[in-house]
């Protein structure tokens, strides 16, 4: 496959051709030539696309697709699809299907499930067998099987010792683990960020506490063992505090942050909207500030959808009984794109989340894969159910006005478009 991307404006702080605008050629999924201007050779697909914009290979690290045992939810097939035209040439997938994926099968039946495909899927396994917080799951077969970090999704390690063990136990084979940020004693049958709207709406609520409380816990165990930890979706002011001052003392530590926590507060919950109720709940105004100057810092590593698709019959109930959880890969970009500078939203979904989860950054330079995401940042729409390619549409953005297009993706010597 010959492709010619025209005018096309590289965002890319590795490339020598950061924020200048070329023509690319790509053959058999390779970059063969960047100059300013090419001409078309025979057998060549030309791309030209209005204010296009590429960048490496978007990659989400918190996607959740129900297959296997959730089907009704995401399909690996769709789930694919939906990123690859949201502009993500790599997804991490979370282990919570049924059954859990806490063994190499597991593994190795999703990596299968997902060949041939131009978006790559990546494994996290479980941390604990069954996710049930009591027992190591077999970490070191998953890693070997294709898993690229190990967490029980939204589930917290209550055990403060098999967090120890684990970490101590995972560098032996450089492993990373995941700690969900919710003490659940705290957080009780919680439902919505404890503050003024819960009080009025009277609805339980889940304080700041139990995720800051968790996260403290979690950095004094990580000084003590040392190895690789990530802390995915924090929420809160005191959240990013904690986390910058452990990256001051050098703890080998990171953390992402959801697009909604970046941009919604808990005013939204006055609609009883159960498309509001995620994990993290929504918090404050002075979180979201918080968690936006976290990301400019660098406190703040890296960016994700916290992608959750839920079928209508357990989303669309009364608010005390709907799941936890949003769909958000179609909608990312167009809602970060508003609150977060580009090239910093760029470098969050390309080369800080991949260089964690060791993976292969392809810068955009001659000689490089071709692993690309095609977008223009100047495209202004409101977010409608038309706007979906879930199975699912539980989309907390539905109705907001976002800026941003993605055009699709090169990757795996694939054209989605």
């Amino acid at each position: 496959m010959r492709l010619l991307l025209k005018s096309a404006k590289i965002i890319d702080k590795s490339s020598p051709f950061h924020l200048q605008t070329k023509d690319i050629l790509i053959e058999n999924g390779i970059i063969k030539k960047i100059a300013n201007s090419l001409k078309p050779e025979p057998k060549t697909k030309e791309i030209a696309l209005k204010n296009l914009h590429i960048s490496q290979g978007w990659f989400d690290t918190s996607v959740c697709f129900g297959e296997p045992g959730f089907e009704e939810r995401e399909t690996i097939e769709n789930g694919l699809n939906t990123a690859a035209n949201s502009g993500f040439t790599a997804v991490a997938v979370n282990p919570n299907t049924n059954p859990v994926t806490d063994h190499k099968s597991a593994i190795e039946y999703l990596i299968n499930k997902a060949t041939n495909f131009a978006t790559n899927l990546h494994p996290i396994g479980c941390l604990t067998k069954g996710a049930e917080g009591k027992d190591i799951a077999e970490l070191y077969d998953m890693q070997n099987s294709g898993a690229i970090a190990f967490g029980d999704y939204n589930k917290p390690i209550v055990n403060t010792n098999l967090l120890k063990i684990g970490l101590q136990y995972a560098q032996n084979f450089d492993a990373l683990l995941m700690s969900f940020p919710q003490d659940n004693s705290i957080a009780g049958m919680g439902l919505v960020n404890e503050e003024v709207n819960s009080t009025k709406l009277g609805l339980k609520g889940i304080p700041a506490l139990a995720e800051e409380l968790q996260i403290t816990r979690d950095l004094f165990i990580l000084e003590y063992t040392g190895g690789k930890l990530h802390i995915p979706t924090i929420s809160t002011v005191k959240s990013v505090k904690l986390i910058r001052e452990a990256k001051k003392k050098g703890l080998n530590v990171t953390c992402s942050v959801a697009a909604h926590h970046l941009i919604l507060t808990d005013d939204e919950l006055t609609k009883f909207d159960a498309n509001t109720k995620v994990l993290p709940p929504l918090r404050t105004v002075k979180d979201v500030k918080a968690l936006i100057k976290g990301v400019l810092d660098g406190t703040i590593d890296m960016l994700t959808s916290d992608h959750n698709p839920i079928d209508i019959e357990h989303k669309k109930v009364e608010y005390n009984n709907a799941k936890f959880g949003t769909i958000g890969l179609e909608s990312l970009f167009g809602a970060l794109n508003n609150v977060i500078e580009i090239e910093t939203l760029i470098e969050c979904l390309t080369t800080k989340p991949r260089t964690r989860f060791n993976l292969k950054n392809n810068s955009i330079q001659e000689g490089e894969n071709a692993d690309l995401t095609l977008f223009n940042p100047d495209f202004e729409y409101q977010f409608s159910e038309k706007n979906i390619l879930s199975t699912s549409k539980n989309s907390i953005f539905l109705t907001k006005k976002l800026n941003g297009k993605t055009y699709g993706i090169i990757a795996n010597n694939q054209l989605i478009l």
